[in-house]
């Protein structure tokens, strides 16, 4: 284990240097030496308690007016300390309250009570990209949450983050294993192909690619490919905005079809330098397992399918019942492969403050997490993010750079031993020898634990920096620039080292084999941009125009090598008697726009907003490489309509629709080009060529239209506040492989297939302020989504290759399943629906029920309670859905089976749920489980509620003005209530490891 030492190699010496080097922003201004020396003498220390008229107030900022660079912050119990002058005037500020002006006039005690400001919510200034936008003016459908929702979280992937928190947004974790992946939906698939319904991600204004990184050959652990977003801290974002519809999303064109996720980094604030540390450790369990049969239920199911089968005596290779292994042995499996802790371990760490003119802000992160599987497995990863806020005296010249690094290094299993714990018999042999060696019991089994020797390591660099420049021409004309940079780079091995193997079958290194994937990606972005925005009487307008020049350049490498003299050489490539490029290639990626906003305001209460994209890109042919964007946004605030303003109920009333179009290039790069391969073969001595794609110069862009209607409303001082939507997206002209003859030597190539996908549904979010006083506040909030995914038009659906995965009217996510009719009381076997009445059950004519697998509906419900300085925080993530059993293949087999096959057939005239048991000798036994599995049968209720997230902490009453010291208790996938018997409802993917259950205690300090 590596200790770190901060005084070791010079360390303190340098962040000692950094540190006063940060420090310098924040000293006193030179420009404030002119002031008299009659007035600093009459400068005293002003004191007070600040509160909400019943509860202190932390956190309150307190400044002099007109010298930005004195301020204050009030700590725990609401005081303050701040030196003014006996004629100045104090400005006290706060989130949720009020600005309050109060004249020192000479006194030493000021005490403030400040007011709740009801308009907050519609003053919050929103991201929406190119511009921002006050929350009661925009036209657009952004949904949003912020740092308070993301620190009560303990994960790394920030899409986990947004869980259950935002109306239209499905998120799904795909693995428990730490560094996996996640699927995310933004108002549902549009794009036949799955891998083309990612949502733009941009990053301090740095789009960041979705592309998974790794590779197949060597993660075989994770069922979907490593999120890159692993790369990104929770920890180190202020604002998460997710845009949606047609208005907010056209202005990043082909790029915002599938919606576009904003993040935000932290900023440094105007006051002292403050230092933050909090550190944090826990652990995680699997949600739930399997509930499956004890070693006397397994062996009773065992000897009833050699009897159903006809079988009198044993085979010497049935050991689970012939006597070769302990009939009485019982392991759990389950608690055995995946019951471990996996211990989790954080420290963050930040640095902030500045001047009015320029504040900083420096972070750094260290974690760690070990998994629920055998041995010493782990996920590192550290990084650091630093931001950089200037402006000039006049405030003319604005700059911001922000620069985030992360370091990932994770270590695991090369085969996930979920399977493994689901199927082995019960009363199997045990792990390991009296001596600590792997057991083999005389050969009679695979122990899995020989799977401990095969690795696979992924360790990930990754780099993102941005800065924005903007300079005022004149009060109302900016220009403004946008500079981006990102560098990813991937390395993966998996190793299959000869030691996997039983020692008795003496196989040598010759066997041994490693295999490598290497992924390289760097890209930059510039996009100069003029704002030009005007008051004309009553009406406002507001001009935004500007370009994007992108570049993205990737390269892949593949190998293999196999046969070594020694396993201590496996990780050398050189040393393998075999050596393969399995793949290599390299892909540039250009892309560049141009693109306008229009927005004009009229008395305050009617908006219209127009935006515009020209987009180019590198993956189309000749004449299809423009394609043009764009849509309308219009609101009216009838609330601020003369004839509503007496009312005291209706705080806030807007209703707003909107209709445009987007686009998506998320094909691939060069899928037009006729292309051609290595073939690895030589001739010659020359490595041959073969033609692996077709010219295609028709081929071009996917379009969704998309429309949307919404109301928003506020009762009583927006202590109340709802929005329901209601949306429509149609995505046409898919992008798809179209099948070929095979005469053609071609399966396929691309091409715009005339088929329409339309998502609808309808959107609620509630938002209350149940009580707020004496020191208490409880809030709620409720998001509820109805979502609808339908296939509206696919022209010769029926021939084609997609005739099998898709119906007309029916969803995308469907599975095409035999009718299930129950077991036959005289044969014992599963019976199924002739559909076509031919009187035989065959594929594909009778596996014709199609099933939707997408959720019906979906959403969260969050309560926060405060009183003084304890906060208690929850959310509860609720979804109604269907989803597969986990298979288990043909009961009565040498392997495990869930509990309820208990009840099973045994004779004639038996009515059970389960058929009979058969050892694999019954071939019609055997066909009718895998059609079973094939059935509605295999089709259950996977809807659950689950305590998603938890967090409470305690600021402790410490008698220090400058220290502030929080106790932290946080957790994740607490308490889940279902109806789905097999483990966890979120994600069944078979032979995986589900998401985990996580609880963490941290200490947090600020001085």
């Amino acid at each position: 284990m590596n200790y770190f030492s901060f005084y070791k190699g010079g360390k303190a010496l340098y962040c000692l240097f950094f540190i006063g080097f940060i420090l310098s922003f924040s000293s006193s201004s030179a420009r404030n030496s002119n002031r008299s020396f009659s007035f600093i003498f009459q400068q005293h220390q002003v004191q007070g308690v600040i509160t909400d008229g019943n509860a202190p107030l932390p956190g309150v900022t307190i400044s002099v007016r007109g010298r930005a660079d004195v301020n204050s912050i009030t700590d725990y119990t609401g005081h303050y300390s701040i030196s003014a002058g006996i004629n100045d005037t104090l400005a006290v500020s706060f989130i949720g309250f009020k600005t309050k002006l109060i004249p020192v006039a000479g006194r030493v005690k000021v005490d403030i009570d400040l007011q709740y400001d009801t308009t907050t919510l519609q003053e919050v200034r929103v991201n929406a990209g190119y511009y921002s936008v006050k929350e009661s003016e925009r036209t657009g459908s952004i949904a949003r949450i912020t740092s308070k929702d993301i620190e009560n979280q303990p994960v790394t992937n920030v899409l986990a983050t947004m869980q259950g928190r935002m109306a239209g947004v499905s998120i799904t974790q795909t693995t428990g294993v730490p560094g996996g992946g996640f699927d995310i939906k933004i108002r549902g698939q549009n794009s036949l192909r799955s891998g083309a319904n990612s949502p733009l991600y941009i990053i301090d204004g740095v789009p960041y690619a979705s592309d998974p990184i790794g590779s197949g050959i060597t993660n075989l652990t994770f069922p979907t490919l490593s999120s890159p977003l692993n790369s990104i801290n929770p920890n180190f974002i202020e604002s998460i905005e997710v845009l949606k519809d047609a208005d907010a999303t056209s202005i990043y064109g082909s790029r915002g079809s599938n919606g576009v996720v904003l993040i935000t980094t932290k900023k440094g604030k105007v006051g002292k330098t403050k230092f933050t540390l909090t550190s944090s450790t826990g652990g995680g369990t699997v949600t739930k397992f399997m509930d499956l049969m004890s070693t006397s239920q397994y062996l009773a199911m065992r000897k009833q399918a050699f009897k159903n089968d006809g079988l009198t005596e044993y085979s010497p290779w049935d050991y689970d019942v012939n006597g070769t292994w302990d009939q009485n042995r019982y392991t759990d499996w389950q608690k055995e492969l995946l019951g471990r802790t996996a211990q989790i371990t954080d420290l963050q760490g930040t640095l902030s403050g500045g001047s009015e003119n320029t504040q900083f802000m420096l972070s750094g992160s260290y974690h760690s997490q070990s998994t629920v599987f055998p041995g010493t497995f782990m996920y590192k990863k550290g990084g650091s993010q630093f931001n950089l806020n200037h402006a000039s005296d006049n405030r003319k010249f604005r700059l911001n750079f922000s620069a985030g690094v992360t370091l990932q290094n994770n270590d695991q299993p090369s085969f996930d031993f979920s399977y493994d714990a689901r199927s082995l018999a019960p009363n199997a042999p045990r792990l390991y020898n009296p001596d600590g060696s792997l057991n083999w019991e005389n050969s009679t089994w695979t122990n899995p634990l020989g799977n401990l020797n095969t690795e696979f390591e992924s360790k990930t660099n990754d780099l993102t920096a941005g800065t924005a420049v903007s300079y005022e021409i004149i009060p109302e004309l900016i220009v403004k620039a946008n500079l981006g940079y990102t560098n990813l780079n991937n390395s993966e091995t998996r190793i299959v080292p000869s030691t996997i193997y039983d020692p008795a079958y003496e196989v040598s290194s010759e066997r041994s084999a490693i295999f490598l994937n290497d992924v390289k990606r760097d890209s930059w972005i510039a996009e100069p941009q003029i704002n030009w925005k005007k008051e004309l009487g009553t009406s406002t307008i507001d001009i935004l125009a500007g370009a994007t020049f992108q570049s993205q350049r990737s390269t892949r490498l593949q190998q293999s090598g196999t046969g070594f003299t020694s396993n201590s050489l496996i990780y050398d490539l050189a040393a393998a008697k075999v050596t393969k490029v399995l793949l290599s290639d390299e892909t540039l990626y250009k892309y560049q726009a141009f693109f306008a906003r229009v927005n004009y305001k009229y008395k305050q209460c009617y908006i219209l907003n127009l935006t515009a994209r020209r987009d180019g890109s590198s993956r189309f042919g000749p004449g299809k490489q423009f394609a043009n964007f764009g849509a309308a946004g219009l609101a009216w605030l009838f609330s601020n309509e003369s004839f509503f303003m007496q009312n005291k109920w209706l705080s806030f009333g807007k209703i707003r629709t909107s209709y445009g179009t987007t686009g998506n290039d998320q094909i691939g790069d060069y899928q037009f080009l006729d292309t051609y391969s290595n073939t690895g073969i030589l001739y010659n001595g020359i490595p041959g060529l073969a033609p692996s794609r077709l010219f295609n110069a028709d081929f071009g862009w996917e379009t969704n239209k998309k429309l949307e209607a919404a109301l928003e409303l506020g009762f009583f001082g927006d202590r109340i506040f709802t929005t329901v939507a209601w949306y429509q997206n149609r995505s046409s002209n898919q992008l798809a492989g179209v099948p070929l003859p095979g005469s053609t030597g071609f399966t396929s190539y691309q091409a715009n297939l005339d088929a329409v996908v339309q998502n609808s549904g309808l959107e609620f979010t509630l938002r209350t302020v149940n009580f707020k006083g004496h020191g208490f506040t409880w809030t709620t909030n409720l998001n509820l989504t109805f979502a609808e995914n339908k296939l509206l038009k696919f022209p010769g659906l029926e021939s084609s290759a997609y005739n099998q995965q898709y119906r007309i009217g029916e969803p995308l996510n469907i599975k095409l399943l035999y009718s299930f009719k129950g077991v036959d009381p005289q044969t014992g076997l599963y019976t199924f629906e002739d559909l076509n009445g031919d009187g035989a059950v065959t594929f594909p004519e009778d596996r014709q029920v199609a099933v939707n697998l997408n959720p019906q509906y979906y959403g969260g419900l969050q309560n926060q309670f405060s009183y003084k300085g304890i906060t208690l925080d929850f959310l509860f993530q609720f979804i109604k859905q269907k989803n597969r059993t986990y298979p288990m293949g043909t009961a009565g087999m040498m392997a495990n089976q869930q509990q309820r096959k208990t009840d099973s057939w045994s004779a004639p005239g038996d009515n059970a749920a389960y058929q009979m048991f058969s050892t694999g000798y019954d071939f019609p036994a055997v066909m009718a489980t895998y059609s079973y599995n094939e059935s509605t049968a295999s089709v259950t209720d996977a809807s659950f509620i689950r305590l998603k997230n938890i967090s409470i902490s305690y600021d402790l009453p410490l008698d220090l003005k400058q220290t502030q010291c929080r106790v932290i208790l946080q957790g994740q996938n607490l308490l889940t209530f279902t109806k789905y018997v097999d483990g966890d409802p979120e994600f069944t993917s078979y032979g995986f490891l589900p998401p985990l259950k996580i609880l963490t205690a941290g200490i947090q300090l600020t001085f």
